[in-house]
């Protein structure tokens, strides 16, 4: 059986594939929606090491700030300053 964080990681990479490969706009909110989500509980998760989860923690700020993410779904949460400028865009 695969770990828990190993499970939601691997399913949020399969998300970010059909977000980008969706054409309809709505499949993809709700796929960036829960994108955004499966990134705040991995980088939650106290099995994955700091830095990675700091990572997690990136990437979902990334997410949000493409903006296709309902504002509904965007948990506050203490937020540090980046150690480079992220890109307009994830590839």
């Amino acid at each position: 059986m695969i770990p828990s964080a190993e499970a939601l990681l691997a399913s949020t990479m399969a998300l970010m594939t059909g977000h980008v490969q969706s054409f309809c706009a709505e499949h993809r909110e709700a796929m960036a929606t829960k994108i955004v989500s499966n990134l705040s509980r991995l980088s939650s998760d106290p099995l994955l090491s700091p830095g990675f989860q700091a990572l997690l923690w990136s990437l979902r700020q990334r997410w949000l700030a493409q903006g296709h993410v309902s504002t509904a779904v965007r948990p506050v949460r203490g937020e540090g300053g980046f150690w480079h400028p992220t890109p307009e865009a994830v590839q």
